[in-house]
């Protein structure tokens, strides 16, 4: 490990073969394969999380189109910066395009329309909500995913290969839980500790100072898992807003997907806290919607403000009990004839039957099926 450079540089990919995960860009049938194979590549918008390979990619497009590569961050680039260089016809890769404004953005247009340059843009946000539709539909949105544990395995043995080490199980469960799908993440910690520890084998020891972060104990797939979700959910049903948060913060600081928690919350605002206060679904898909949109670290600010929020709520399991009664009675009885005064009458002969005879839009009658007439689900 003489080199100057990050491990996560050293090990860089250099070609779509040397690409480790997204498949379905680079793999035989991905797209990214394919245009390069026709000569043509469009202006693109990679939308993925961090460590997922949208440099890399980028990279990799210019080398193999034999163009001049610049690599800019919209965090501290102006327009006259991509400007000076647009007569080259280079590839721009403009990271965290969404930090542009749309006058910005705007200014990007007649350069990506004359063919001066091919825009990559990168953004973790959802292009969606924050390119403006003039550029989008001059581009090709393309989704990165995640790494996923076998991604994040060939990683690793790439990285211990290099660093001339190898690393304990445990300790190796604890560097994915920390990397959270990010390729460069978990290279460069690996790269710590392999310089800080003399072992042959890195340990959880050493997978901790690196990050420095202790391992808490929680396997996502194990039995703390489902523990912890559950005093969770069983907090806000209780209304202790504290304890609540307490196991959010176990779950985030273990690096619970943000997703996982949020469906969660989702669930739970139709199924305990139902019509005593409808908006509750409303803050939980919101909160959703902010997690998938950006991700940690920022999206934990969101789940705490759900959390605390229907945790404060008044409850009322009304709606699931009544549902899942009439549940149990479809299961229990099958398909009921339904009665003819609420059936579709689209055709003479059906009206000649009886369909929709006498229907009336207010009624205090039964209009269930004969064999439950009066029977009530939802008690209020």
């Amino acid at each position: 490990m003489s080199e100057l450079r990050p491990l996560a540089d050293i090990l860089r990919p250099q070609t779509l073969d040397d690409v480790i995960g997204q498949v379905h860009l680079v793999g035989k049938n991905g797209i990214v394969r394919k245009l390069l194979a026709t000569g043509f590549v469009p202006s693109m918008i990679f939308w993925g999380p961090p460590g997922s390979g949208k440099t890399t990619l980028a990279r990799i497009i210019a080398s193999a189109l034999n163009r001049t590569f610049y690599e800019f961050s919209a965090v501290n680039t102006k327009i006259k910066d991509i400007e000076e260089v647009a007569g080259e016809k280079p590839v721009i890769f403009l990271d965290e395009i969404h930090r542009f404004n749309k006058a910005q953005q705007d200014k990007l247009l007649p350069h990506v329309e004359r063919g001066d340059i091919l825009l990559i843009g990168a953004t973790t946000e959802n292009p969606s909500f924050e390119v403006i539709s003039p550029l989008l539909s001059r581009s090709r949105v393309l989704v990165l995913n995640p790494l996923g544990e076998t991604e994040l395995t060939e990683i690793t043995k790439r990285g211990l290969t290099y660093v001339k080490k190898s690393i304990d199980k445990e300790a190796q469960t604890f560097l994915f839980e920390i990397a959270n799908g990010d390729a460069r993440a978990l290279l460069t910690i690996l790269e710590i500790a392999a310089t800080l520890s003399k072992k042959k084998t890195l340990t959880v020891s050493d997978v901790e100072e690196a990050a420095q972060r202790k391992m808490l104990q929680y396997d996502r797939l194990g039995e703390e898992h489902y523990n912890t979700i559950s005093a969770f959910i069983k907090s806000m049903r209780a209304s202790n807003t504290d304890a609540a948060l307490y196991y959010l913060a176990r779950m985030v600081a273990a690096g619970e997907d943000p997703l996982f928690i949020a469906r969660r919350m989702v669930v739970f605002a139709s199924e305990d806290i139902g019509v005593a206060q409808p908006t509750a679904l409303v803050v939980a898909n919101a909160v959703f919607d902010a997690c998938n949109k950006i991700g940690y670290p920022e999206c934990q600010e969101n789940l705490a403000h759900g959390v605390v929020y229907l945790s404060l709520a008044k409850k009322d399991r009304s709606a699931y009990d009544a549902y899942f009664a009439a549940l149990d009675d479809v299961k229990k009885f099958g398909n009921l004839p339904i009665p003819l005064v609420i059936r579709n009458a689209p055709t003479k002969l059906m009206k000649g039957l009886g369909y929709g005879k006498g229907y009336q839009a207010y009624t205090t009658e039964s209009l269930l099926p004969d064999k439950l007439k009066g029977k009530k689900y939802y008690n209020k």
